[in-house]
């Protein structure tokens, strides 16, 4: 049953700078004192404008395990003039703040078929919360996950999904940079080659594209052109 949405008050408890402008908050709730929600599901602000009567909504996807109902993490990116960024980044540790959630379809389904994950930016909040849930599942699924970021001072969750490479034996990732330096040793280059290259069957093969519009396109066309598998996006606008 997928949970209802409501509405929560939660502290800010943590804050983590994960790279220049990519920051991670944990939020723990309040009242209620729980947030259930599904892996992939996000959760909205109404931020009050200036000279305005109408708030700005900004949703942000759940990055956490929804094993944890009490507390949620968030992760975005600093955007200047961002009326979300700016609020969110505004938040000191002990502050209260009010959210609505959880939200969103881009969820995980009962299936068999492998699991492919395609992300730029912080489009891999959503798609971490799965990662999690998977893992914590004891997932036998094979997974796939390509990670488009610009260059070497935009890493972040390398560790982590080490880690996660780790509990689950058929995951694996590829984080590809389109403008490294030339001390990079990995993956050069955007994630649609990768999907092109790597994906040589679509039938058995369940796809989640969160990121940029751009990205999102080129790569449902690749996959279209190999033949029909579910596909589900999440676009993220900076």
């Amino acid at each position: 049953m997928r949970p209802s949405a409501s509405s929560f008050a939660a502290r800010l408890a943590a804050v983590r700078d994960l790279t220049y402008d990519v920051r991670q908050i944990d939020l723990a709730l309040v009242g209620p004192p729980e947030l259930r929600f599904i892996a992939g599901q996000f959760v909205s602000f109404e931020i009050e404008r200036p000279g305005s009567r109408i708030p700005a909504t900004r949703p942000y996807s759940i990055a956490s395990s929804p094993i944890d109902s009490k507390s949620v993490q968030l992760l975005f990116n600093r955007v200047p003039g961002g009326p979300g960024s700016e609020y969110l980044f505004s938040l000191q540790p002990g502050d209260v703040t009010a959210l609505k959630g959880p939200f969103g379809s881009f969820t995980l389904r009962d299936s068999a078929r492998d699991i492919l994950f395609v992300a730029t930016g912080n489009g891999i909040a959503p798609i971490r919360s799965m990662l999690r849930a998977l893992t914590e599942s004891g997932s036998k699924r094979r997974i796939t996950l390509f990670w488009g970021l610009r260059s070497e001072r935009d890493l972040y969750y390398q560790d982590e999904l080490n880690c996660l490479r780790e509990r689950l034996p058929r995951f694996s990732f590829v984080t590809t940079l389109s403008q490294p330096t030339n001390q990079w040793q990995g993956s050069i280059g955007y994630v649609t080659p990768l999907v092109e290259t790597h994906v040589t069957s679509v039938e058995n093969l369940e796809v989640f594209l969160c990121g940029n519009g751009g990205m999102i396109r080129d790569v449902r066309d690749v996959l279209r052109s190999k033949g029909l598998c579910p596909i589900r996006v999440e676009q993220y606008y900076r």
